[in-house]
């Protein structure tokens, strides 16, 4: 009898352990659906959840993972304000110790003006102030933000659908921008004017980048033009043991590598170019907000072209010039 009570027991605690995981997998099933695990993720072009805003940030170059300090700082200085996370390089194409950001909190927008207080506040803390204009064009989407989970998931559902969406229209949409803004994420891409939400440190990087950029393409100029004109020299100096006219048509030839080698220069900073971002296409191609009397969203020009500030190489626009070229 104590023995079957025994089993009896067994099966018991057996059930409630069973009950218990049961309980606990359907609490993180219902916490992960809370989070935002199947929000439809819907990327459209229109108007900008936001106007300009000024925004204290600090700057990083370094892998994206690192960008979750920075926003706990912003937010221990001033929790009531909504978060902000410009990332400007594709990590997919540009190594993680070079990828560049800003993360920090918006501080006004609109036509209102940050306090002196709130400014000195993020001043003392490192922190550095810049205020961005309010885009005119953008690629954007949304995401719940209930949870901490919520930014996981988000990272991870609507960066890939941003990509696919540029990548199929070939539009130059950069910097990524992340708005914290209530309980909604606003993931925005500037279609034109990229360069205005370029914080100064950024700005700098890029002007000695292209710097760097032009001195080597000068080095390999002068390096291709010494070479050539050592060759064609001595093919010179050899054909007049055998010919005076062919020592003349030879040397009539000489600046021709020359020249060449500068072609070839020139190519390859219009290929960088390229690379950073510039595309033929137009506002004609977006899937447009329509309104009721059929016209597109305000404040967007469907005849408008937008090369715009083209200025970064590996942005997050590279796939999608690739995928042009490939075409073409």
């Amino acid at each position: 009898m104590e023995h079957h009570a025994s089993i009896m027991s067994d099966w018991v605690l057996l059930g409630l352990i069973v009950a218990l995981v049961m309980l606990l997998l359907l609490t993180v099933f219902g916490f992960a659906v809370y989070s935002g695990l199947f929000t439809e993720v819907v990327v459209s072009a229109g108007s900008p959840p936001v106007s300009n805003i000024t925004l204290a940030y600090k700057f990083r170059v370094g892998p994206y993972g690192e960008s979750g300090q920075l926003f706990t700082d912003g937010c221990s200085i001033s929790s009531k304000l909504c978060s902000i996370g410009v990332y400007y390089d594709n990590p997919h194409t540009v190594p993680p110790e070079k990828c560049r950001f800003a993360i920090g909190r918006i501080l006004s927008e609109g036509d209102a003006k940050p306090s002196e207080e709130q400014i000195k506040r993020f001043q003392k803390y490192g922190f550095k102030i810049f205020s961005f204009p309010a885009p005119s064009h953008v690629v954007m989407a949304t995401f719940p933000f209930t949870t901490p989970l919520s930014i996981h998931l988000a990272v991870n559902r609507v960066h890939p659908a941003l990509d696919i969406y540029i990548k199929e229209r070939k539009l130059c949409a950069h910097p990524r921008i992340e708005i914290y803004k209530e309980d909604r994420i606003y993931f925005v891409c500037p279609l034109a004017r990229q360069g205005d939400f370029y914080v100064p440190e950024m700005k700098e990087l890029e002007r000695k980048s292209r710097a760097a950029a032009v001195e080597a393409e000068d080095a390999q100029t002068d390096i291709t033009g010494a070479d050539t004109v050592s060759e064609t020299s001595s093919i010179s100096i050899e054909a007049t043991t055998d010919s005076r006219d062919t020592s003349v048509a030879t040397s009539i030839l000489l600046p021709f590598p020359a020249s060449r080698g500068r072609e070839e220069a020139d190519n390859r900073s219009e290929h960088s170019y390229s690379e950073s971002g510039a595309s033929g296409s137009s506002f004609e191609e977006l899937d447009l907000e329509v309104t009721g009397d059929g016209e597109g969203a305000p404040g967007l020009l469907p005849e408008v072209g937008y090369a715009g500030n083209q200025e970064v190489t590996d942005k997050w626009t590279k796939e999608s010039i690739a995928a042009e070229r490939g075409e073409e």
